[in-house]
């Protein structure tokens, strides 16, 4: 059952600041993380609700950690035809970064088709395509061959030229924007994996800084952007049927930033 949403906490976080106004204070460094509600806050969820900072974090690694099943990167194709799916055309699927629908035949590397976009680029932190990170289907989507070409393993900040083709992208020399519908899905699934692989499953330890031309290093930037990216562009309707599927037939690990966006904010 998709979860259920209350989306109230602009409103608690506006209503407190009203009553902070005038008073002395230390500055608060978190986000209430229990601002809102979901259908899977008193299962799947009960561990890390009300928590925040290095507390939630530690918590939701644990959670989104236990039980998951893993897929080859050969299996990515036919799970992405699935999690992806247009859901006004049951042959197509929806690409990344460029919102383009296109069939779910044309998988593969050739111009005009759609391949296998790693958001958290596979040379950050040199996870490759090995089962674990490499597959992860949270931060794999479809997306135009050269599109995602062009993207490569830019950084994401704001700022560029065009991309052709790209839905409304841009990019530079150094980082990749996203056209405005994607930029919280990128943020969510960059976050997604930095609390999911925190170094002690054998592979690099995830996390996002300040930077671009990361390179090789374990990190993607920039940090502020995309807690930018993820309030301006809360979850859709897709995104959250998306992280649905994940969790009911392929990997049984949900995104916590798609459930709870707000969690963002309570731990960065």
């Amino acid at each position: 059952m998709p979860a259920t949403r209350i989306r109230r906490w602009k409103s608690v976080a506006l209503a407190t600041s009203a009553v902070l106004v005038g008073l002395t204070a230390p500055a608060l460094t978190a986000t209430s993380a229990a601002a809102t509600t979901t259908d899977y806050d008193s299962t799947y969820y009960k561990n890390a609700v009300g928590k925040t900072g290095t507390s939630l974090k530690s918590s939701l690694h644990t959670i989104i950690s236990a039980n998951v099943s893993k897929i080859s990167y050969s299996d990515v194709w036919n799970a992405l035809k699935v999690t992806d799916q247009d859901p006004n055309n049951s042959n197509n699927v929806i690409l990344l970064y460029s919102g383009v629908s296109r069939a779910k035949s044309l998988s593969g590397g050739d111009t005009g088709d759609w391949n296998r976009e790693h958001v958290w680029a596979k040379s950050h932190g040199d996870f490759g395509e090995v089962t674990g990170p490499g597959t992860d289907l949270h931060h794999l989507r479809p997306a135009d061959v050269t599109v995602n070409s062009v993207r490569g393993n830019k950084d994401f900040d704001n700022g560029g030229s065009t991309v052709s083709n790209g839905g409304g992208s841009v990019t530079d020399s150094d980082s990749f924007e996203p056209r405005d519908a994607d930029k919280g899905d990128v943020a969510r699934m960059i976050l997604y994996m930095a609390v999911r692989y925190d170094g002690g499953d054998g592979f690099a330890d995830l996390e996002p800084n300040e930077k671009v031309n990361n390179g090789t290093n374990p990190f993607i930037g920039k940090l502020s952007v995309l807690k930018e990216w993820s309030d301006e562009d809360p979850p859709s309707a897709f995104e959250e049927h998306r992280n649905q599927v994940i969790y009911d037939t392929y990997q049984h690990n949900r995104n916590p930033f798609i459930d709870h966006p707000e969690w963002v904010d309570a731990i960065w």
